[in-house]
């Protein structure tokens, strides 16, 4: 097996495809550890309606903008994806607190 390289060091599209699927495999188990924490406030929220917490939302996106911009990525694509994370995320508890509540 080749080794992953640093998309700057890629010199073929065989190195870059290969370099993204690898990045693929880690944003999706980042995105399970991600997950257990929506598992971990199903169980800790005291009450369904808890789940959706608008404020909490705003800060965490534009947090994440904040963070793309001084990476140097674009901070509207980079809201515009975790508002769909985020989103994803509450519609996951919601149905984890469900199951917990029988």
């Amino acid at each position: 097996m080749n080794p992953i390289l640093p998309g700057a060091d890629c010199t073929t599209m065989a190195e870059v495809r290969a370099g993204v699927d690898a990045l693929d495999r880690e944003l999706v188990a980042m995105l399970r550890r991600r997950f257990d924490y929506m598992d971990a406030a199903a169980r800790i929220k005291p009450a369904r309606t808890a789940v959706r917490d608008e404020a909490r939302k705003a800060q965490v996106i534009a947090q994440a903008r904040a963070a793309a911009e001084a990476a140097g990525l674009p901070g509207e694509a980079i809201a515009a994806l975790w508002e769909q994370l985020v989103e994803a995320s509450i519609a996951y508890e919601l149905a984890a607190f469900d199951r917990r509540a029988g």
